[in-house]
């Protein structure tokens, strides 16, 4: 049987797009869906976009680089008052609450990391990151997670925007909507069905075969009532012992870590923190930052593991770009290249992977790129999340040894 997209509408549930699915999902199919397929959650990346541009040279500190106290006079972060890692780096002091992670090798700091021919544009860096194409003709609002997921759906379940505003591109797909959630109660599907690929509806003309259109639907619309059912069975009880800090970003995290526990159906979770932009008075700015990350990170952490889900979820932490190197005239430092990358969890092999950065060799004044942040993907979407990369960066990359086992 055939459908046009009018047919395809109608069919099932009257005239209510199935795609479309919202809280007034009817109460039967809900109920069948969470009684049916009520999940044990599979392994879960939280990706945390630290927005801005976070200044990696004051986050994961060259202190013995002889260039670090020629380029920062003002910004200059003492080798007391850090956290040391070696004889050359140091944690900021802010991101005490990650020492325990770091003391029980279960973070991995991945250092130098970027692209080739930068750019200091936010925008165009943010597009870069999200859709892992360092080509801007290939920046079509379709992001590196969505066509993970578009690729693997019998793998992966959707993605999670957490948090107010649009849903960033890098979880948005081609067949898989992804959910948009602010707090338990709003749940929605942030994504209908995109405009070009496989499933394509853009005009009454176009047809697709019915049964392979139907099941697709089906599957969308089981995967949406359950997630709805899932986050109506939140109850405050889910929040661990140790509480979460009173921010925004606390907030995110605490509502993502009960979603888990719930077991919504989602691979990944998507979550934003800044702004890092910062041009002017840095100190004091990147410090509440990074004290809101960590502590965020170490409830999230210690949460999951009273739920008995630690080996099962990882934490990411990335920015479009680092800092340039000299601090400016304001006391702040303004847009660079490469960056450091965060990954936490207890199944994650702590410790420094990649070059650290040498302040005394810059290109243009900014530090030179090591390590391709597409690595990262593949690392996570492979050997951590099972899945083909290739599928979803466009060709292999070079993996990394971030996990245990």
């Amino acid at each position: 049987m055939n459908l046009t997209r009018r047919r395809f509408l109608q069919t099932n549930l009257g005239a209510t797009p199935l795609i479309a699915f919202t809280s007034t999902t009817p109460a039967f199919l809900a109920q069948a869906a969470w009684a049916e397929t009520k999940p044990q959650p599979g392994r879960v990346v939280v990706i945390v976009e630290l927005e801005g541009g976070n200044d990696g040279i004051n986050t994961i500190v060259p202190y013995s680089d002889e260039g670090y106290a020629r380029a920062r006079t003002t910004l200059r972060l003492s080798k007391e008052q850090l956290i040391r890692i070696n004889d050359q780096v140091g944690l900021h002091p802010a991101l005490r609450s990650l020492a325990d992670s770091w003391e029980a090798g279960n973070l991995a700091i991945v250092q130098g990391v970027g692209y080739l021919n930068p750019s200091r544009s936010h925008f165009v860096s943010q597009a870069i990151w999200h859709t892992a194409e360092t080509d801007s003709e290939r920046h079509q609002g379709v992001g590196w997670i969505g066509r993970s997921l578009d690729a693997s759906a019998e793998k992966l379940h959707q993605a999670v925007f957490v948090g107010a505003g649009s849903t960033p591109v890098a979880i948005r797909g081609r067949l898989i909507p992804c959910t948009s959630v602010e707090r338990p109660s709003d749940l929605r599907l942030a994504e209908g069905l995109p405009p070009r690929g496989p499933a394509s509806l853009t005009s009454p003309e176009e047809f697709v075969t019915g049964d392979d259109l139907l099941a697709f639907v089906r599957r969308t619309a089981l995967d949406a009532s359950t997630s709805l059912e899932a986050l109506a069975h939140l109850q405050p009880r889910a929040i661990a012992a140790s509480s979460y800090p009173a921010t925004a970003f606390g907030q995110q995290l605490e509502l993502s870590a009960r979603a888990i526990k719930a077991g919504l159906r989602a691979s990944v979770y998507y979550l934003s923190q800044g702004s890092y932009d910062t041009h002017v008075q840095q100190l004091g700015a990147q410090a509440t930052l990074l004290s809101e990350l960590a502590s965020g990170w170490r409830a999230f952490l210690a949460d999951l593991t009273e739920a008995g889900l630690a080996d099962q979820v990882i934490l990411l932490a990335f920015s479009e770009f680092g800092r340039r190197v000299e601090e400016n005239a304001s006391a702040g430092t303004d847009h660079g290249t490469a960056g450091p990358v965060l990954i936490a969890g207890s199944m994650v092999r702590g410790g420094l992977v990649g070059q650290t950065p040498l302040l005394t060799d810059l290109e243009e004044g900014d530090l030179k790129v090591g390590l391709d942040f597409r690595r990262i993907y593949a690392t996570v979407l492979q050997d951590w999340l099972g899945v083909t990369a290739s599928e979803a960066l466009g060709r292999g990359f070079d993996r990394l040894p971030l996990f245990r086992g």
